[in-house]
């Protein structure tokens, strides 16, 4: 982390402001704890922030410290577009380009607040004033906790470490990831001597499914097929094979890593169908040398990491496999 960056944002801080921070769409444990553990910190700095979400998240989130003070778009439009207007700083975490946040995209662009953005995510885009990215980084988690260890390290509490721990515990895939680096086993240590129940958390998260989303798990697992003499497989969910077992948001969370799971596979992606937005979601994870971040943006107009990354498709389920079939073949020299 700079020493620009911090200086800059100390000075931004100096007094009380009014502080929008945004997790990107569809918010994961990284997203939603990073930008509550920042609103903790600032409110007991005595800035006026809120944190401004584009939609729900998943019930196995909503117990996070703050969280039912999250104001959601698709359910407050009138006051999320007041408190954007009105913001001084906007803080943007867990992404680097504002279409990931898509409803609330325009809007922040034609503010005229202070924008920064903390991120870990490949290829950031030009649009904060401010910009602490690094994709050598767990999680976002990890640098809010440097930026707050910077800004004022006595700040820190119980509901703050919680936050932080949450989004680094999901990140890293429970710290199996290779993301996960001794600094941020430090960290964590310190988060647990700060109060954190790593244990709850975990059971908060992953032991808390309903039996909707184990039978949606079946039929995923169920539908897995391995390319023929490559190291990869794929998943698919219908919207049929969803609406059968009642999904919810967040079910599916998870579940492109079974493929990883396979012994020899080292490339696993799940395509899930959405009618309602007339697209197919792509969620690529990986083992090793191959990157699903340059995989993504080359095929299907995703990012992010190394190793993890998404994208998206406007064809048909049907359409969408045979095209990551071609693009797999177009890419196996990668797997000699």
């Amino acid at each position: 982390m700079e020493k620009h960056f911090i200086n800059a944002l100390k000075k931004a801080l100096e007094t009380p402001k009014k502080i929008a921070i945004l997790p990107h769409r569809n918010p994961d444990g990284d997203a939603l704890g990073s930008t509550l553990a920042l609103k903790h910190f600032l409110t007991q700095k005595k800035h006026q922030a809120v944190v401004l979400s584009a939609n729900d998240y998943p019930n196995f989130l909503k117990w996070l410290p703050g969280e039912t003070s999250v104001l959601k778009y698709t359910e407050s439009p009138k006051d999320v577009r007041e408190r954007l207007q009105n913001a001084e700083l906007i803080f943007t975490l867990d992404f680097n380009s504002l279409s990931r946040v898509e409803d609330l995209t325009v809007l922040v662009e034609k503010s005229e607040a202070l924008k920064i953005m903390i991120d870990h995510h490949e290829e950031p885009e030009d649009y904060a004033t401010l910009c602490y990215s690094d994709p050598s980084m767990s999680s976002t988690c990890e640098m809010v906790y440097h930026v707050i260890k910077a800004l004022d390290e006595n700040e820190f509490n119980s509901t703050i470490a919680q936050c932080l721990y949450t989004g680094i515990m999901t990140d890293t895939g429970s710290f199996r990831y290779p993301s996960t680096t001794s600094e941020t086993h430090q960290v964590v240590a310190h988060l647990i001597q700060l109060g954190v129940d790593s244990a709850t958390i975990h059971q908060q998260v992953y032991d808390s499914a309903s039996l909707s989303r184990l039978k949606l798990l079946g039929i995923t697992l169920s539908n897995l097929k391995i390319i023929p003499n490559l190291p990869i497989v794929f998943m698919t969910l219908t919207q049929k094979e969803l609406e059968s077992c009642d999904y919810q948001k967040g079910d599916t969370e998870g579940f492109v890593n079974y493929g990883l799971s396979l012994e020899g596979i080292v490339f696993s992606c799940i395509m899930i169908e959405n009618e309602s937005e007339g697209k197919i979601k792509m969620s690529f994870r990986s083992q090793g040398a191959f990157s699903v971040n340059d995989f993504a943006r080359t095929y299907f107009d995703g990012g992010g990491h190394h190793n993890a990354a998404g994208g998206m498709s406007m064809d048909s389920m049907k359409n969408t496999v045979e095209r990551f079939k071609k693009a797999v073949e177009e890419s196996k020299k990668q797997f000699d």
